[in-house]
């Protein structure tokens, strides 16, 4: 039988794990047509924010949750909705700001001790599904979230040999300037980096 690989089914689209489509037509349709739901999203923005979240555990949060206050991410976003609202911005920026002048104190905890890797995965995984379509939220967030924890020992490590030359207060104003410039640099394109 020339066609025993071809099948007639019904014409419909079935979403199905991993972000894939397998969509049959009214007629002869192969059975291993699959094809990508979402080729052109991807989640470079949620894995430069984890980069981002790595260092400075709520600069993440505090961005997107600015970003989602104005109303400047992208229209399909997988933001909470709570996180839209001001006092949850102003809140989440004040504990920013906190985070940053209790870096420069001599009694700052290492980065990578349990509390604060745990601190930067929770909020990069909320910033990262911000960035992402909210279909692809729970994807976003898991990027983020991850790569903030790997991201936070080579920055430790990184900050710690810079402040035996340079000092704690001036690495850590240096630092902050990185994070915040990469931070706001990446919400505000955040449409743009979904497309490869």
């Amino acid at each position: 039988m020339n066609d025993r690989h071809t099948y007639r089914f019904p014409s419909k689209t079935k979403e199905i794990a991993g972000g894939l489509a397998w969509r049959t037509l009214a007629g002869p349709a192969r059975v291993d047509a699959f094809e990508p739901a979402f080729p052109e999203i991807i989640m470079l923005a949620s894995f430069l924010m984890g980069l981002v979240g790595g260092q400075r555990a709520m600069t993440p949060l505090a961005t997107v949750a600015i970003a989602a206050a104005r109303n400047e991410l992208p229209a399909d976003n997988g933001a909470p909705k709570l996180l839209s609202h001001p006092l949850v911005a102003a809140g989440a920026l004040a504990l920013a700001i906190g985070e940053m002048a209790g870096d420069k104190q001599k009694t700052a905890p290492d980065r990578i001790v349990a509390i604060g890797l745990a601190a930067r995965f929770i909020t990069s995984a909320i910033a990262g599904a911000s960035l992402v379509p909210r279909r692809q939220r729970w994807i976003g967030a898991a990027v983020g979230g991850l790569t903030a924890v790997a991201a936070s020992y080579p920055g430790w490590r990184a900050r710690m040999a810079a402040m035996a030359q340079y000092g704690q207060t001036p690495t850590g104003f240096v630092e902050d300037a990185a994070v915040l410039a990469g931070a706001a640099a990446i919400a505000r394109n955040a449409g743009s980096l979904r497309a490869a």
